[in-house]
């Protein structure tokens, strides 16, 4: 417990001090709430994110450094179940308290103000986004005391970081003119955090009672220093990309709020430092087992979850300042196109094809998803090359390629132009379905992870035996069926476009988040299927896969063809109520989607029908090789025996017709 005290004190501190700085707690000027909500929602909100830190943190250390061996895993299972129970009472008081800011009456008792509670709590974006993160903490809790299998501890915690996305929702970045991308920097923000603060938090807890409980401490600080290194990263971008959107300029860094931001990072940079000081040199004197280094580390890791709670209680300060940017989005502006009261931005110049590259819309989570995909592989391939094993150089290439063509999809005036134009998300979308997929499943990855990633010996879980646990799983050898898959990659084009999904990925940025998932996963599976070289429990015949292939080509034509000569808009309310003066009118534009998705869908669709014939006749060189061999050991039995037979008919019938 010596662990939550030293964050709950840092961040409380920090907390009163961040609040005095920036007067997010200062009297409102027309109608005051009282000094117990202002004061109270900060402090609730920092107790949300504790919460939140130990759930997802302890989770984390379970499901990717502990063995269900160790004792170390119930106990870490038991942190992050009480860490959901403090998030869902601090999230239901922080709704409650934000209700009240809201409403501005006393509480009562009474019918009148039930009713407006729940309609604030089941009406409202605001009270749906608590309520949703109660309910997702609350059933954390429950899952965090019954389940204490490995696999069940992961899903889990993925449930445990869904519940960040509605509070990544609120804030400073519902009020953001940069919505979607301040709502992924925050979200990547609070997770990373979470992962960061609530593993050294299990960690301490373990530590101090390893010496009685034997969890062999070394080993898994080694772990969490590499997800700890990987979390300071993700924070630090994640942080600079909200400072951006909300600061603006250089200027603003001299306001109560860039103040805070600046205070914030240097605690940022300490933290990182301490994080190098255990990883470098406190790991290798444990290595050594040198006398009084556990308590030296626990003293070290007591200072570093102090400054943590600084850090945690500033945030909270950070939330109720005012930034220096005004959060006024392009829809509340009295001069607001249509456009811009739908997407809630400023309506970008005329598209031409060349500002795919000039105009960007940074979205933190895919761009880190490119940089540190891209990272990692190249350091496999290192690594086996350092080991003396050979990796093909072109794999590398092509998944480098698949990961800057995924960036390029979600990073770019694709990204931008696609949300006003139909025509340009459909060649997003080509890309995400079809191209990207077809190169990261030439490239390998998992037969990579496999040879690079060491093996875990001690029960424990790392990438390694989760990416080979999916690989293996019963669930994706039927999706991954080339018949299953080629029906879910084509069905699920028909689905998405003719269903209020496709609404929902325009309209909502989870929507949009889940839509490009969608894409990219149900593409692998499709390409996996019929030239994946990774291992795989299926071994379709090449006529097979060539007909799939040849009938996937035959569907986007039909896609295609349904588009061009359709006389309805599929999302009238969006494309068609954009009022742009520039480009063509929505349904000719719609139409020209079509052409595109029949002309760029073909594209990639003839490569993987190439691939599959080049392995087609690979595979019949392959089995000519190896009869040629298997000729040269035995003589060519096979074939004499096989002219022994026809020889044999042939002297059956001569008898037969002299006979």
């Amino acid at each position: 417990m010596s662990a939550l005290a030293l964050i709950i004190s840092g961040g409380l501190v920090a907390l009163l001090v961040g609040l005095a700085v920036g007067g997010g707690a200062e009297p409102l000027l027309l109608v005051d709430p009282g000094d117990g909500v202002r004061y109270g929602l900060p402090a609730a909100k920092a107790f949300v994110h504790l919460g939140a830190a130990l759930a997802v943190g302890a989770l984390m250390l379970a499901a990717f450094a502990l063995s269900p061996q160790d004792s170390g895993f119930s106990v870490s299972l038991t942190i992050a179940a009480l860490g959901a129970a403090l998030m869902t009472i601090a999230s239901a008081t922080t709704g409650f308290l934000t209700f009240l800011s809201i409403y501005l009456e006393p509480i009562a008792l009474t019918q009148q103000f039930g009713d407006v509670l729940w309609l604030f709590l089941s009406e409202t974006e605001i009270g749906r986004a608590w309520l949703i993160s109660t309910l997702l903490s609350a059933t954390v809790t429950v899952l965090a005391v019954l389940i204490r299998s490995h696999t069940g501890v992961f899903f889990i915690g993925v449930l445990a970081v869904a519940s960040l996305w509605p509070l990544a929702e609120l804030g400073h970045a519902a009020g953001t003119a940069n919505h979607e991308a301040a709502v992924s920097a925050s979200f990547t923000h609070s997770v990373f955090t979470a992962m960061w603060v609530g593993g050294l938090a299990t960690l301490a807890i373990l530590a101090w009672g390893s010496s009685r409980s034997g969890i062999p401490l070394t080993s898994v600080f080694q772990r969490f220093s590499t997800i700890a290194l990987l979390s300071f990263s993700v924070v630090a971008l994640s942080g600079i990309t909200n400072a951006w959107l909300r600061v603006g300029t250089i200027e603003g860094l001299w306001t109560p709020y860039g103040a805070l931001v600046v205070a914030k990072a240097v605690i940022l940079v300490v933290l990182g430092a301490m994080g190098a000081l255990y990883r470098q040199r406190l790991i290798s004197q444990m290595e050594r087992a040198e006398r009084g280094v556990r308590s030296v580390t626990l003293r070290v890791v007591g200072l570093e979850l102090a400054v943590m709670g600084v850090a945690m209680g500033l945030a909270s300060a950070l939330a109720r300042t005012p930034t220096p940017v005004p959060e006024i989005p392009a829809s509340e502006s009295a001069q607001a196109t249509p456009a811009e009261i739908l997407t809630g931005e400023l309506l970008p110049p005329e598209f031409t094809w060349g500002q795919v590259f000039t105009q960007w819309q940074f979205d933190v989570i895919w761009a880190l998803i490119v940089v540190f995909g891209s990272m990692f592989y190249v350091w496999g391939h290192l690594r086996l090359a350092r080991r003396g094993d050979a990796w093909p150089v072109s794999r590398t290439i092509m998944w480098v390629s698949g990961m800057l063509l995924l960036g390029l999809s979600t990073n770019s005036g694709l990204a931008v132009y696609g949300t006003y134009l139909f025509s340009v998300h459909m060649v997003a979308h080509m890309l995400l379905s079809m191209a990207v997929p077809l190169l990261l499943v030439l490239s390998a990855p998992i037969t990579l992870a496999s040879r690079a990633i060491a093996v875990r010996k001690d029960g424990s879980r790392g990438a390694r035996e989760w990416i080979l646990l999916v690989v293996h799983s019963r669930y994706l050898a039927i999706l991954g069926h080339p018949l299953v898959a080629a029906v879910i990659f084509g069905i699920s084009l028909i689905v998405f476009y003719y269903s209020p999904l496709f609404r929902w990925a325009l309209e909502e940025h989870l929507g949009h988040q889940w839509m490009i998932l969608h894409f990219v996963f149900t593409g692998y599976l499709f390409a996996q299927s019929l030239v994946g070289v990774d291992p795989s429990p299926h071994n379709p015949p090449y006529p097979l896969r060539l007909i799939i292939v040849l009938a996937t080509m035959a569907f986007h034509a039909f896609f295609g063809v349904g588009l061009i000569y359709g006389t309805g808009l599929l999302v009238p309310e969006w494309y068609g109520a954009m009022g742009r003066e520039w480009g063509l009118d929505p349904l000719a534009d719609q139409q020209q989607g079509g052409e595109l998705a029949w002309g760029l869908g073909e594209i990639p669709t003839l490569l993987l029908a190439i691939v599959v014939t080049w392995s087609w006749s690979r595979s019949d060189e392959r089995k000519n090789k190896r009869r040629d061999r298997a000729a040269d050991r035995d003589g060519d039995r096979e074939l004499a025996a096989y002219n022994e037979m026809l020889g044999a008919l042939a002297s059956r019938d001569e008898k037969l017709s002299k006979g």
